[in-house]
C-alpha cells in the first residue's frame, strides 16, 4: 500500500539515477509532451489583482475580488484596495465578462473548484480572505448559471482565516494555516476539514502539521493525501511588527494515518499558485513562488521577480528537484483545471506589482 511516499527511511539507495528533461517552451512555442504555455485573454482590471477569488464551476472561469495598489505603487505611497467585482470566462478564445459584485470586496481567501455536486456545489467555493480592516471567516460559492451570477453562502470557518491554503481531496475540503488579523504577528497552526458528504456539513478542527505554524503556504492533492509545503513563519520584530521566516519544510496527510513529514524543499516557495500541479504518475510540482532571497532587495522598482524554477516532488522517493522553469512566475494565486489547461489567473510578479495576464500550461508535466 503506498503511502504518502514509498521511502521512510534517509538511507535508501538507488541502481540508477532519474535523468529530468522537462522543458517548457517559450509562449510562442510549439507543443511538444510536456505541454505549452500560453495566454488567454487578460481580467478586465488592467493592473491585476494578488489573492483573487478564482477556480471554475465546471463550465466557466471564474475570477474576482483580489487587491492591487491603483493610484501608486507602495514603495511611491500608494495604498492597497480590495476589490469586489466578478470576471467569467466561458470559453478559452473568448474575453472575460463583467458577471457582477461580490458580496463585498475580498481577497486572499482559500478556494476550491467544485466541478460536480458534492453536498453542494458546483461552483467556486472561498472561505475567509481579508479587505483594507479585517479578515474574514465566511464562505460563499459563486456559480454562473444561465447568464448569470449566482452566490449562496456555505458554512463559516470556526475563526477569520486569510492567506492560508487548502485543496479538496475525495469529498472532504482541508484548510491549512494563515493569518487571523491584518496586524499578526504569529501565523495560524490549524487544521480544519469539511466533509462534504456527510450531514450536517459543517467545518471539523483536526490534528496540525508537527511543523510550524505558517502563512502563504501551498497546498497539494495526491493519491488520496494532502499534502502541506513551504509558507512564511512569523514573529514579532523589535518594533513589533511581524518578520517573516521562509520556510522549507513539507508534510502529508492521509485520513486513518495521520501527518508524516516529506523531504524539505531545496528552496523555499512560499505564495506559489496553489494547489501545486500533479507530476504524471509520480507526483506533484510547485510553479515557482517567493524563496525568501530578495526580501530586502532594493530598490523595489527594479525588483526582479519571483523564482521562475519548477519543483517537482516524486512521492516514490521522497525526493525534490528542481526540473525546468516557467516563462513568467505569479504569486498569491491559485492553479485552476480548465478545458484540458491549467490556468493560472492574475497574481502578483513582484512587490506591489500585479498581473492582469492570465497564464495556462496545456498538457502534462511530468518525468519523461
Amino acid at each position: 500500500m503506498q503511502h504518502c511516499f514509498r521511502v521512510m527511511k534517509k538511507y535508501w539507495t538507488s541502481s540508477f539515477a532519474l535523468v529530468v528533461s522537462i522543458v517548457l517552451y517559450s509562449f510562442s512555442a510549439q507543443a511538444d509532451e510536456n505541454g505549452t504555455w500560453g495566454h488567454l485573454a487578460p481580467i478586465p482590471n488592467r493592473l491585476g489583482v494578488a489573492g483573487p477569488i478564482a477556480g471554475t464551476d465546471g463550465a466557466s472561469l471564474i475570477v474576482a475580488g483580489g487587491a492591487n495598489f491603483p493610484d501608486a505603487p507602495p514603495w511611491q505611497g500608494g495604498k492597497k484596495v480590495w476589490h469586489d467585482r466578478v470576471y467569467v470566462l466561458s470559453d478559452p478564445d473568448a474575453q472575460w465578462r463583467d458577471a457582477g459584485k461580490l458580496d463585498r470586496s475580498v481577497g486572499y481567501a482559500v478556494c476550491v473548484s467544485i466541478t460536480e455536486s458534492k453536498g453542494f456545489g458546483p461552483g467556486v467555493a472561498y472561505f475567509g480572505g481579508s479587505d483594507e480592516t479585517r479578515h474574514y471567516h465566511e464562505g460563499w460559492l459563486l456559480r454562473w448559471h444561465e447568464g448569470s451570477l449566482e452566490q449562496s453562502a456555505l458554512p463559516a470557518l470556526p475563526r477569520p482565516c486569510a492567506q492560508g491554503c487548502g485543496a479538496l481531496v475525495g469529498n472532504t475540503i482541508y484548510i491549512a494555516g494563515g493569518i487571523e488579523t491584518p496586524d499578526a504577528t504569529v501565523a495560524m497552526h490549524q487544521f480544519w476539514g469539511l466533509e462534504l458528504d456527510k450531514e450536517p456539513i459543517v467545518w471539523k478542527e483536526l490534528e496540525a502539521w508537527p511543523g510550524p505554524a505558517r502563512m502563504l503556504a501551498v497546498a497539494a492533492v495526491r493519491d488520496g493525501a494532502f499534502y502541506l509545503c513551504s509558507g512564511v513563519e512569523l514573529s514579532a520584530g523589535g518594533d513589533g511588527k511581524p518578520v517573516r521566516k521562509y520556510l522549507r519544510d513539507a508534510y502529508c496527510y492521509r485520513p486513518q494515518v495521520g501527518w508524516l513529514r516529506i523531504a524539505d524543499l531545496p528552496r523555499a516557495a512560499a505564495a506559489a499558485p496553489s494547489p501545486g500541479p500533479d507530476l504524471g504518475q509520480s507526483g506533484f510540482t510547485i510553479l515557482g513562488g517567493d524563496d525568501g532571497s530578495l526580501v530586502d532587495f532594493r530598490p523595489l522598482d527594479q525588483h526582479p521577480g519571483f523564482s521562475k524554477s519548477i519543483l517537482a516532488y516524486d512521492t516514490n522517493t521522497d525526493s525534490w528537484r528542481s526540473i525546468s522553469e516557467q516563462p513568467a512566475s505569479h504569486v498569491t494565486t491559485f492553479t485552476v483545471h480548465w478545458r484540458d489547461r491549467l490556468v493560472i489567473p492574475s497574481g502578483e510578479v513582484r512587490p506591489g506589482v500585479r498581473s492582469a495576464e492570465v497564464l495556462f500550461l496545456k498538457g502534462e508535466l511530468k518525468y519523461p
